[in-house]
């Protein structure tokens, strides 16, 4: 039989493709680049890549259906050099332009404001990072012990202020999950009665570069790889690391985010920093540079890596609903609002740290937080869009008595942000939406322009006037205007250019690795290996070993191994540094109100203990989820939470088992994945707290428990297992080990440290 043309054809392209997949063929797939990468960084000019083998592009054809021919990559870029979007070749693009290299940023950086510009506007309409956010409306009390160096009428003492709070994740997209490896924004609104003012900050102190002019660059590095879209929210890939391994001044930062400040517990038990330096003027009109803090009244806590990798599958809301749950059971969250103060010097230095590098810290051992306000949380939002989703940040929000210094990464977030907020909200009047107005009087004189919510009056909208009887009038000092601090300004020449002292990429992160516990350090450990194991190309992670051991020989020697390489020697001796205890997450106890504690009822054992101990987690200011083999209630008083199949270790900070329970119904592997087939126990509750007793969770447990404890392959000895008939006693004892999050002696750990 004679083939057809057409199927000549397919036969012709199936054995093309056929052998192309053949020929091409990666042993690995999920290479980020058309050819491998070399250790260290290209510097001889050439071409740009071309795509990789597997990707395709649109027909070049024009806007209106012309053309076709030419390369597919006709559209892509061009040339070996950086440019402009005009085409200017560029000789940096690390450092913004300043009056000096410890000047402020200028205006007339071009290059600058196109780069930040394009880089706001790259999304929309979500926000381009902290898409993922929840929120939550509060009120700030002053303690007025701020007076001395600060004029700021909110914090004067015993004065209330309304504040808005969000938390989010940077890096995910609005539908990622919460519980992600990430820095957390932390940015706060105060509704002052001199104006909004914006504390717009993170939870982790220091940042990922020392320049805005670098942002766009972290962001398009860590973001996914822009031709799949994948990972989300993740660092764990190529270009992240690709970036942050060429670029050690976000070492610091990197390492924080490899620790367990990477995967906090809770938005509620999460620290907040500002980041920069700021400068406070009191009264009489003095100067002091300060550094603001968050110190959550619950302690600083966080997830296991297992554990925050289940919940991102079994919940990945668990972040905003802990919040707005807390709220709603009245377990208000709070924090109080800090600083850390330093003389206003020309220099701007205190104890040897460049206090404009955003990537450094003062430890509080040299530079205490002194307490000067307490925030409380106490309402959610009624409307996620229109309050979470709307609500508008700016560094550039200020009241009198809060300035800015010169710290270059602060300078081009004053213009991002505002730059930002224009395209995302629609216009200039995003200050007019109900989320962000301020409680004060505005006269501002700015007119019309997209969504104008106000009716203004008079007819002339200009200074100076006498249509409208000169109003507004400017103020003085006397009537609380904001007046810029007049910083005296070095004679300089305009330079791309950092101070020496922004060089030293690795001394801090040397004195936070030290600062660590060894429970702490191995967790960072098995972040950076299982974060490199992730990437493709080898000598990336080559590269990044290389950084680790200007850290430390341990950690570099430990995450080489892991990798299956070799630990390279550090380019310098390590440097001598003070540990600062006040980094670790442990050592303390804090109270436990608004954790979360599961307790496994035993039906066959009546309601009776049931009722008894949850009434005590309740008394206690925490929250009971009670677990059984099915949804129907105990007794009437006594309902059900949880199924068997529907519970899961990671919602639980702790649990009580008040008996062994049988296996259920459903207690198979053809209805649920969980079960492990037939058993003396019910398999899923085996399951449930094997995962809580290696997730180092507090157990408690009635006599009649101790056949589940074995059943879990769980040491009924072990630290953090508690089993009594007392069950008051059981409970007491895990409320003990919840002041500390967890059993951490349970699995007793090596020290790495030297």
């Amino acid at each position: 039989m004679t083939e057809s043309p057409l199927h000549k054809l397919v036969d012709a392209v199936a054995d093309a493709v056929s052998d192309r997949k053949d020929r091409d063929r990666p042993l690995v797939p999920g290479a980020p680049g058309a050819e491998p990468p070399p250790v260290a960084e290209p510097t001889d000019p050439r071409a740009p890549l071309p795509p990789k083998r597997d990707q395709g592009a649109p027909a070049p054809v024009s806007a209106t259906g012309r053309g076709g021919g030419g390369a597919a990559d006709v559209r892509s870029q061009s040339g070996g050099y950086l440019t402009t979007a005009q085409g200017a070749r560029l000789p940096d693009s690390d450092h913004s332009l300043k009056a000096g290299p410890r000047g402020p940023v200028l205006l007339q950086d071009h290059h600058l404001r196109e780069k930040i510009t394009h880089f706001d506007h790259e999304r929309i309409p979500e926000r381009v990072v902290h898409a993922r956010g929840a929120a939550a409306h509060g009120v700030f009390r002053g303690y007025g012990t701020a007076a001395p160096v600060c004029k700021a009428a909110f914090l004067a003492e015993g004065v209330e202020t309304p504040v808005f709070v969000r938390f989010s994740t940077v890096l995910g997209s609005r539908g990622s999950a919460d519980t992600v490896r990430d820095t957390r924004g932390f940015a706060t609104k105060f509704y002052t009665g001199q104006g909004v003012f914006d504390l717009v900050g993170n939870n982790i102190p220091v940042f990922f570069i020392q320049d805005a002019i670098k942002f766009p660059d972290v962001v398009h590095a860590a973001k996914p790889h822009p031709d799949r879209e994948i990972p989300q929210a993740q660092s764990a890939h190529d270009t992240f690391w690709d970036f942050v391994s060429l670029h050690t001044e976000a070492t610091h930062h990197t390492l924080w985010n490899m620790s367990d400040r990477g995967i906090p517990r809770s938005y509620r038990m999460m620290e907040g920093f500002g980041i920069h330096t700021f400068r406070l003027v009191n009264a009489e009109g003095a100067s002091t540079l300060a550094k603001f803090h968050w110190k959550p009244r619950l302690g600083v806590h966080s997830l296991v890596w297992e554990e925050a990798q289940l919940i991102a599958g079994v919940d990945p809301d668990f972040h905003r609903r802990d919040l707005a749950d807390a709220i709603e059971a009245g377990a208000f969250p709070q924090w109080e609002l800090g600083i850390q103060t330093f003389p206003d010097t020309p220099e701007q230095t205190y104890q040897g740290i460049d206090l404009l590098d955003p990537t450094k810290i003062v430890p509080e051992e040299l530079a205490p937080v002194q307490p000067i306000g307490l925030m409380t949380l106490n309402a959610n939002p009624t409307n996620f869009f229109a309050e979470t989703e709307q609500v508008a940040f700016h560094p550039g929000h200020l009241v009198p008595g809060i300035d800015i210094t010169d710290d270059p990464l602060l300078s081009g977030r004053l213009f991002s942000y505002l730059d930002t907020q224009i395209t995302r909200l629609g216009g200039p009047n995003f200050a007019q939406i109900p989320i962000n107005r301020t409680h004060a009087p505005v006269n501002d004189m700015l007119r019309d322009g997209f969504h104008q919510d106000a009716v203004h009056s008079g007819v002339a909208p200009y200074k100076p006037n006498s249509l409208d009887g000169g109003c507004p009038f400017f103020a003085g000092t006397a009537d609380h205007a904001f007046v810029e601090y007049p910083t005296p300004i070095a004679a300089a020449a305009k330079v791309r250019e950092a101070p020496a002292s922004f060089a030293d990429h690795f001394s801090q992160p040397r004195l936070f690795w030290l600062s660590l516990t060894p429970v702490e350090q191995q967790h960072v450990i098995a972040a950076y290996t299982f974060e490199l194991s992730k990437v493709h190309e080898s000598a990336i992670r080559e590269r990044m070993v290389g950084v680790l051991a200007n850290i430390d020989p341990v950690l570099c020697a430990e995450v080489a191994a892991g990798l299956g390489l070799s630990a390279p020697e550090a380019a310098a001796a390590p440097v001598q540094v003070q540990p600062s205890p006040a980094l670790s997450q442990l050592g303390s106890s804090w109270p436990a109100d608004g954790r979360v504690v599961g307790i496994v009822a035993n039906p066959a054992g009546g309601a009776d203990l049931v009722r008894q101990v949850r009434d005590a987690v309740r008394g206690a200011g925490m929250t009971a989820l009670i677990i059984a083999p099915t949804g129907a209630p105990l007794a009437d008083d006594v309902p059900v939470q949880r199924t068997f199949a529907a519970a899961r270790s990671v919602e639980f900070d702790a649990l009580v088992l008040l008996g062994t329970p049988g296996p259920g119904a459903d207690d198979h592997g053809a209805r649920d994945a969980k079960s492990n087939g037939p058993s003396p126990v019910d398999s899923r509750v085996a399951l449930l707290v094997n995962e809580a007793y290696r997730h180092a969770k507090p157990l408690g447990g009635h006599p009649a428990a101790r056949a589940t404890w074995s059943a879990a392959g769980i040491d009924p000895h072990a630290p953090g297992v508690l089993t009594s008939e007392d069950m008051d006693e059981v409970f007491a004892g895990i409320v003990g080990f919840l002041g500390t999050h967890r059993a951490w002696d349970r699995f007793p750990t090596p020290d790495a440290r030297p």
